[in-house]
C-alpha cells in the first residue's frame, strides 16, 4: 500500500533586513560631501573667469574669450601676458598652500598649525633672500633651486633636532618654531643691510602674484605637482596614525616613515610657493581648519576640499586686491593677512571659552 506524501510546505521568501542605520548615514553623508565638492569645483570656475576679467581694466566675457582664442584681438597681450599667467599661478599655489596646511595640521595634530610652524617658508625665504643679496640672483629660474635646498635644509633639521625616529608632533613643533624665528631674524637683517636688495624684494616679501609670468607657471608646476601627489597618497597612512601610534603600526603604517614623507611633501609645496610669490600667509592655516566643520576629520576628504577651497580664498583676495586697489593694486599677501587675521583670533577665542 503506497503512501501519499503530503506536498512539502512553500517557504516564502524572508524579506531582506533593511541597511544599517549607520551605512544609510554615512552614504548620505558622503552624497553630501560629493555635492559640496562639486559646488566648491564651481565656484573656483567662477574665481577664474574673475581672475581673468578684473583689474586695472576691466573685461567682459566676449573680450575675455577673444583675448584666449583670437590672437589678433586687442585684449590678447592682456590675456596671455597678465592675466592668465597671473590666475595659473594663483590656482598652483592656493593648491600647494592649501595641501601644506592640511598635512602640517594633521602631522602635528594641531588644527591651528601653519605651514610656517615647521620653519619650512622661513628656510625657503632666507634661502631666496641669500642668493639675491649675496649672489645676485634674479627671476624665479634662481629663486627656485635655492627655495627647495633652504626647505629641505630646514626640513632635515627640524626632524633631527625634533627627535630623529623618536620625533614627537610636539618636539617637531617646538623646534619648527625655534628655527622659524631665528630665520626671519636673519632675513630682516639681511634686508636691512643692503638697500638694494630690500627694494627687489619689497614685493616679494610680503606675497604677490603681481609678477606672475607664464614660465613661472611651467617651472613651479612639476614641483607642486609632485608634491600635491605626495599628499594625497599620505591621507590614509595619516589618518591612521590619528588614531595613536601603537594603533598606526598595528594597522600596518610606520610613523617615522608617515613623518618624513610628509616633511618632503610640505617642503615640496611650501617651497615651490614661496619661490614663486613669497610668503603669503594664512591662506594654508585657515582653510583647512574651515574644511574640517564641513568634512570632518577624515583626510580623503579634506585634502580634496583644500586643494580647491584654498585657491578660491587666494584667487578671491587676489581680484578683491586688485579692485579696492585701482588704479594700483593691494598685494594679495596683504590682503590674506587682513581677510585671515580678525578670523584666526575670533576662532582661538572659541577654543578657549570651549576649553574653559
Amino acid at each position: 500500500m503506497s503512501v501519499i506524501k503530503p506536498p512539502p510546505a512553500q517557504r516564502s521568501a524572508a524579506p531582506e533586513p533593511p541597511p544599517p542605520a549607520e551605512s544609510r548615514s554615512s552614504g548620505a553623508r558622503d552624497a553630501l560631501r560629493s555635492a559640496g565638492l562639486v559646488g566648491a569645483l564651481g565656484v573656483l570656475l567662477l574665481l577664474l573667469v574673475l581672475s581673468l576679467g578684473f583689474g586695472a581694466r576691466s573685461l567682459s566675457m566676449d573680450q575675455i574669450w577673444d583675448g584666449l582664442l583670437d590672437s589678433g584681438s586687442p585684449t590678447w597681450a592682456v590675456v596671455h601676458e597678465m592675466r592668465l599667467p597671473r590666475t595659473l599661478l594663483g590656482l598652483l599655489i592656493g593648491v600647494a598652500l592649501g595641501l601644506a596646511g592640511a598635512v602640517m595640521q594633521a602631522l602635528t595634530r594641531n588644527p591651528l598649525a601653519d605651514p610656517g610652524l615647521l620653519g619650512i617658508n622661513a628656510g625657503a625665504s632666507a634661502a631666496v633672500v641669500t642668493a639675491i643679496t649675496f649672489l645676485g640672483v634674479t627671476g624665479f629660474t634662481g629663486y627656485v633651486g635655492f627655495a627647495m635646498v633652504g626647505a629641505a635644509a630646514v626640513s632635515a633639521l627640524v626632524y633631527t633636532i625634533g627627535g630623529g625616529r623618536g620625533a614627537t608632533p610636539a618636539r617637531l613643533a617646538l623646534a619648527g618654531a625655534a628655527l622659524n624665528a631665528a630665520l626671519f631674524s636673519y632675513v630682516n637683517a639681511a634686508m636691512i643691510m643692503d638697500s638694494a636688495s630690500l627694494e627687489r624684494m619689497r614685493f616679494w616679501t610680503v606675497g604677490s602674484l603681481a609678477t606672475a609670468r607664464m614660465d613661472t607657471v611651467v617651472q613651479v608646476l612639476p614641483w607642486i605637482s609632485a608634491g600635491v601627489l605626495a599628499a594625497f597618497a599620505l591621507a590614509r597612512p595619516l589618518n591612521a596614525l590619528a588614531l595613536g601610534e601603537d594603533q598606526a603600526r598595528a594597522l600596518g603604517s610606520r610613523p617615522e616613515r608617515v613623518r618624513i614623507a610628509c616633511i618632503v611633501a610640505i617642503t615640496l609645496l611650501c617651497g615651490a610657493a614661496t619661490a614663486a610669490a613669497g610668503p603669503i600667509v594664512f591662506v594654508g592655516l585657515m582653510v583647512p581648519h574651515l574644511v574640517r566643520a564641513i568634512t570632518g576629520p577624515d583626510l580623503r576628504w579634506m585634502f580634496p576640499y583644500c586643494a580647491v577651497l584654498a585657491p578660491v580664498l587666494l584667487l578671491g583676495s587676489d581680484v578683491l586686491g586688485r579692485l579696492l586697489g585701482r588704479p594700483g593694486e593691494l598685494q594679495v599677501g596683504v590682503v590674506t593677512a587682513v581677510l585671515g587675521g580678525p578670523l584666526f583670533l575670533y576662532i582661538l577665542r572659541r577654543r578657549k571659552v570651549a576649553a574653559a
